[in-house]
């Protein structure tokens, strides 16, 4: 009997390392892959002799795919089991990374974009999933916020490490960085048994059957959203109204629908995912329009553009955990709010010419934003992945990867519209500050560690 009680603790120790340890290499991974695509495509477009309009696809295709089905994959993961998920999304996105760095053309790299997309949907929301399986409520911050570390720093670490394998072996050998990481994390989980949830209590509902309507309604809509904002085309964007509009009637009458009601209500959890779109928003839109100011405006090159955002990147390594504790003493109420009022600002002070001409002063604008940015997203995730029902830990997670992955494509397209002479940075500041609203209705400090709401 005495053995087993003290084998408890250290079965669930066991879990939560390596809960943590896919958490956050997967998010890295996937992360890094993103940013080392974008300084490779000029070289992959001239030794395949693809058209700029192919090139862009290898980023949209993947893109499209994995908005449109993160939600559906959180979904299996509750079923399922989140590191299961995690593991065939994983071994699908080594192959597909494996299959674009011997693709004989631009064709085959799209589809294996595409593919690769959909192992990224697998495998996003169950870093999240497995964290909230694993770790109590009122320790999920920090995970949270060492994942987001990580994600800051291979963002970070991307564009140099690209550059550098690009500039010495070729394009194919980016995509091979993300194989070994995640077949290791693959066998890793497939090695080590998951534990079974413990016993629901009677009368709580569980996951439910598969929605399998809603989610290709949601996928659609997502899908014709992203591409829409992608490409500018109004005809995607009415069919993503649409097929927005027979997702909300389908759900509606659901027995089973793949948006549970209690977590979409006002709350906390919408209240997360809201600041968390709008700051995604602001963030890209912002690095988008900055790295087109500093080169075309002010004649930087990209290493000196690339130099004046670091503090960008750093603040959000360094400040997530940070944000943490912060969110452990203030409440995720002042925590996030700071947040938002510090990346509202620096954004604003961003596109004044007084700032730009000046290289220390565009670095603490970078770091007021990096700063900002990390404290709402370490908050806003943890109340996402917190308040949501354990049952519906892989839908939470799936919807806050939609809003980080939706966030950005909304940001660029709108950075990339004629504005007002003031140009974009303004505008983009505004949109952070949309994120007010909802940084104000997250729980203050005493209902923060409270245990989720009912069903």
């Amino acid at each position: 009997m005495s053995t087993a009680v003290a084998a408890r603790p250290v079965t669930a120790t066991r879990h939560r390392v390596l809960a943590l340890t896919c958490s956050v290499v997967g998010a890295a991974v996937v992360a890094l892959d993103g940013t080392v695509l974008t300084v490779a495509q000029p070289a992959l477009q001239r030794d395949l002799g693809a058209g700029l309009g192919q090139v862009q696809w290898t980023s949209t295709g993947y893109l499209v795919a994995v908005a449109s089905l993160l939600v559906f994959a959180g979904r299996l993961g509750d079923r399922y089991g989140h590191r299961r998920i995690f593991a065939v999304g994983c071994l699908g996105f080594a192959a597909a990374s494996a299959g674009i760095a011997v693709a004989p053309g631009i064709g085959t790299v799209i589809a294996l974009r595409v593919a690769q997309g959909i192992a990224g949907a697998l495998l996003q929301p169950a870093t999240l999933g497995m964290l909230r399986a694993a770790y109590p409520p009122e320790r999920l911050g920090m995970p949270v916020a060492l994942r987001t570390s990580a994600i800051g720093l291979a963002a970070a670490a991307g564009p140099l490490l690209g550059g550098a394998l690009v500039g010495a072996y070729g394009w194919r050998a980016v995509f091979l960085i993300g194989v070994a990481p995640t077949a290791a994390l693959a066998l890793l989980c497939l090695a080590v048994p998951e534990r079974h949830p413990a016993p629901q209590a009677e009368g709580t509902p569980g996951p439910g059957a598969l929605d399998l309507p809603g989610a290709v309604l949601l996928g659609l809509a997502l899908a014709c959203l992203v591409h829409g904002l992608v490409t500018g085309t109004p005809a995607a964007l009415a069919a993503a109204a649409l097929a927005a509009l027979l997702l909300v009637r389908h759900e509606r009458r659901a027995p089973h629908p793949l948006l549970p009601p209690g977590l979409l209500r006002p709350g906390p959890v919408t209240a997360g995912l809201g600041a968390l779109l709008a700051l995604s928003a602001a963030l890209s839109g912002t690095l988008f329009a900055a790295t087109y100011l500093f080169q075309d405006t002010l004649g930087l090159t990209p290493m000196d553009t690339a130099l004046r955002m670091v503090p960008l990147a750093v603040l959000i390594v360094l400040g997530a955990p940070a944000a943490a504790v912060l969110k452990q003493r203030l409440g995720a109420r002042v925590t996030a709010t700071g947040g938002v009022l510090l990346t509202a600002v620096g954004v604003l002070l961003l596109g004044r010419p007084g700032v730009t001409d000046s290289g220390p002063a565009t670095g603490a604008c970078a770091a007021l934003i990096g700063a900002g940015f990390a404290a709402v997203m370490v908050t806003a995730t943890s109340v996402v992945v917190h308040r949501a029902p354990p049952e519906h830990a892989g839908v939470a997670g799936g919807l806050q990867q939609t809003a980080m992955n939706t966030g950005p494509v909304l940001g660029v397209a709108l950075a990339s519209l004629p504005l007002v002479p003031g140009g974009a940075l303004p505008v983009l500041a505004a949109v952070a500050a949309l994120a007010l609203p909802a940084a104000l209705a997250l729980p203050g400090p005493r209902r923060d560690t409270d245990t989720p709401p009912a069903r």
